[in-house]
Order: structure tokens, then sequence, then C-alpha cells
């Protein structure tokens, strides 16, 4: 039951990820911005998210689950209500903003629910359900909005989300119980403070290539400058502070090979996902000349599959492991990019629908396997940081995805207009090469699927102490033994 809850509650959240898509150009021109600019409706939701996460490991040792429950809900509650209401794009951000900042907290819960719950044998059959959660709540986003955009007006969008929200916290409230045990543990400002200039520098750097394409006033080096030193400072303080148990995010799960073969190819996968969501609309609309309603049923089929997909996926990981399915998953993923960059005005709608229903048959393939993998490799003391770590990755490869697609393709599209293309030629040649961008990023999860391991990811026993990858028993308060008998 409050796996059913958390489940329910993050794919309502989750969908509000890429909702905004299929609105972008009515919101162009009803706000009288850019393309570069009405990215940030989506860039900013990820991007919070990736700065808000890490903090989830401080959260669930500090707080309840029930506590964490309702204020994650409570937030995204009033952030839907403001959108809502929202006079402006600035208010209209701020909304996201706010939204985001809940459903941050909610995925990790979920992850770290599962993970201390579900025992090893049903544990990519139940990956498989969060992984609909993950890839397809944000893949049906823009048919939502799409349907919601050509019979009413963009504020619907939240309007019709908000009961739903509401009866889930409520819901939540009286099902909800704490799985977990509390403590006090120091909240490491400093942490926090640099983890803000890490994420957000790097990100708003990528956003504002395309920002400069468009006449931007910051140089591009500035914010892309102070996100990586920050991100250097954040992660040597993590480093030194995990020993004693008091860093924000502990690193040492990146110790376990498995997960960090998964992290880095569930990193590449959402920014293909995140990148193709927000520009196919996009060309849907600029290219093609579709409206709202036919581009969201353009990417319904897409979104279904990999809903379909994922519980057979789940099971299949139980039976043979990761390699079987990531290594043919990532050839399909990058065969879809590489079948985008042919798109052009002549294409069939048919056409689309066929290479995004590719692309989800395989992201489906790769998700669960990844997930399942690597998060099962980290040792149960380590649970709620690594789903933290895997989390904000995750989330700023998204955002990451969508800044860079959405600035390859306007600097590109404003580089033909400049030529004296008209505006369907400068947006054709503009998405064509962002999706070559995206077919050559694809190749490296090629490369890297191959290093995934043959069978699932040894489990560590919750509650037996039992440190398989590392060859040490080690004991709830943290102290340790050597394993004599301990195999991986």
């Amino acid at each position: 039951m409050l796996i059913g809850v958390l489940v329910v509650a993050a794919f309502v959240m989750i969908l509000n990820e890429t909702i905004m898509s299929v609105a972008l150009p009515t919101l162009m021109t009803e706000l009288s911005i850019g393309a570069s600019t009405a990215q940030w409706l989506t860039t900013a939701f990820l991007l919070t998210m990736a700065v808000v996460i890490p903090t989830t490991g401080f959260l669930f040792q500090r707080f309840t689950v029930r506590q964490v429950f309702t204020a994650a809900m409570t937030s995204f509650v009033v952030g839907t209500l403001l959108a809502a209401l929202a006079p402006g794009f600035e208010v209209l951000l701020a909304a996201r903003v706010i939204q985001a900042a809940g459903t941050a907290i909610m995925l990790p819960l979920l992850m770290t629910t599962v993970l201390s719950l579900v025992p090893e044998s049903r544990r990519g059959r139940m990956m498989g359900v969060i992984s609909i959660v993950i890839a397809v709540a944000p893949a049906v986003g823009p048919t939502i909005s799409g349907v919601v955009l050509d019979a009413l007006g963009w504020r619907w969008m939240f309007w019709l989300v908000l009961p739903i929200a509401v009866a889930a916290t409520g819901l939540g409230i009286a099902l909800v119980r704490n799985v977990t045990e509390t403590r006090r543990v120091p909240l490491d400002v400093v942490s926090v403070v640099a983890s803000v200039f890490a994420f957000g520098g790097i990100v708003y750097g990528l956003s504002s290539i395309g920002h400069s394409a468009e006449g931007a006033a910051v140089p591009v080096w500035i914010p892309l400058t102070v996100g990586v030193v920050a991100l250097v400072f954040f992660v040597l303080r993590q480093r030194r502070r995990q020993d004693a148990g008091t860093a924000l995010l502990d690193l040492r799960p990146f110790a376990t090979p498995a997960f960090s073969v998964g992290l880095g190819m569930i990193a590449i996968s959402m920014m293909a996902l995140f990148g193709a969501l927000i520009l196919l609309p996009m060309y849907l609309q600029n290219v093609l000349g579709l409206d709202t309603l036919a581009t969201g049923l353009t990417l319904l089929p897409g979104g279904l599959v990999m809903g379909l997909l994922a519980p057979f996926v789940g099971r299949a990981f139980d039976r043979v492991g990761p390699r079987p399915l990531v290594i043919p998953g990532s050839l399909v993923v990058s065969a879809a990019l590489w079948s985008m960059t042919s798109l052009d005005a002549q294409s069939g709608q048919s056409t689309v629908i066929g290479i995004h229903v590719l692309m989800s048959v395989g992201l489906s393939m790769m998700m669960t396997p990844l997930m399942t993998s690597s998060l099962g490799s980290v040792p149960p003391r380590f649970y709620s940081h690594g789903s933290a770590i895997f989390s904000t990755v995750q989330q700023l490869a998204g955002a990451a995805g969508t800044a860079l697609f959405v600035t390859v393709m306007s600097t590109t599209a404003t580089a033909r207009a400049t030529d004296g293309a008209d505006a369907v030629a400068a947006s054709e040649a503009g998405v064509h090469t962002a999706f070559l961008f995206g077919g050559v990023v694809s190749l490296v999860a090629v490369a890297a699927s191959f290093f995934v391991g043959r069978r699932p990811a040894q489990s560590h026993v919750v509650g037996s102490g039992a440190d398989t990858a590392s060859g040490v028993d080690v004991g709830i308060d943290g102290s340790s033994t050597t394993s004599a008998g301990s195999t991986r």
C-alpha cells in the first residue's frame, strides 16, 4: 500500500516535467518570448530537482516518511495552484520551481522505499513500475498537454492536475506510515549552497549558449566556470565529510563499478529522452504545421509502448540480468536518434510516430535494468545517498539534454535565418542538427553498454550487514570486520 501510494503520487508529479513542451510554441506567442527562454519552463523544473535532490539523503534521516511525503505534496499543490493563476512568464516560472521542489523529494523517496522493502527476487519487476514513473510520465506529458490545449487553454494543464494532487495528498497523509528510523543529523549548509551554484551554473551556462543566439548579455563562460568550480568544491567537500557521516551527499556508491556505469548510461538516456521530447513538438508544429492536439497524439504511442513494456522488461531482468537487455536497447535508441536526422518538411506523421516508438522501445529496455542493477549494487546503508545521486544525475542530465538540444537547434536556425532561409527551412535545419548531435552522443551509450554486468548486481541483504561488493561485513553502527567467505 505504501509503495502504491508513492507510485501514484510520483507519477502525477513527474508528469509535470514535460507537460509544458507542447505548450511552448503557444506560450512563446502569448508571452512574447523566444524558444531558448520558453524552454526554461522545462529546464528550470529539472534544474530545481537536481539542486533539491542532494538534500534528500539528509531529509530521509532527519524526518519520517510521512513528514517528507506531506511536505513534498504540499509544495507541489501550492506550485500547481500558482501556475494555474500565473499572470505572466515570471510567475509561471516561479510556480514551476515550487512544483519541482516537491517532485524532487518524491522520486528518491520512492526508490529508497523500494530498495528497503522489496526482496531482490522481485526487485526487477518493481523497478519496472518505477521506470513507468520516470520515463512514461514525462513521455505522455506532451500528449496530455496537447489534448488540453486543443480543447481548453494552457492554464487548464494545471487546473486539471490540481484536484488529483490534492486527493493524492489526502490519501497519503491517511495511509503513509514511517518505515525507517530517524536520527538527528547536521545539515551542511555550505554543501547546499555549493550544489546550487554547481548545478545551476552548469545548466544555466548551457542554456545561455541558446540565449547568445538571441543576443543574451551574459557571456557563456561565466556561469559555466562558476558551475564547474562549485562542482569541484562540492565533490571535495563531500569526500572530506563522508567518513564522519556528515556529508550532504555521500559519494561512496561511486566505488561500485556497476553503479557508476549504470549511472552514466542513465544520464545519456535521459539526455536523449528529454531532448527529443522538447524538440519533436517544435518540429511537428513549426515544420510540419500540426496543431497541438495532433502533436500530442503523435507522441502518445511511444509513451504507451514504454508503459506496456516496463513490466515485461522487469521480469526479463529478474531472469537474464542487465546486459542482454541493455546492449540491444542502446543500439535501438541510437538507431532511432540517427533516424530522426532524416526528418524534414516532407516527412509524414506516421514516420515520426514510428521513429518515436522505436526510441521508446530502446529506452524501456535500458531504464529498468540500469536502475535495478546499479542501485541494487549499493550497500544498504548508502541506499538513500545512492538514490539521491542517481536522481540528481538523472535530472541534471535531463536539464542538460533539454538545454543542449534547444541550444543547437536555436543556434543553427538563427544562422540559417540570417542567411536568408524562411522560418520553416530554418527550423528544419535546426532540428536536423540537434538530432545529429543526439545521434553522436548515443554512440557513447552503445560503447558503455558492453561494460554492464552479465548478471543482476548482487543485492546487499537489509539487516544482515553483508557488504558483498567490498568483502567487508558492515555493522549497524558502521563498524566493519573482514569477511573471509564473502563473494561477489
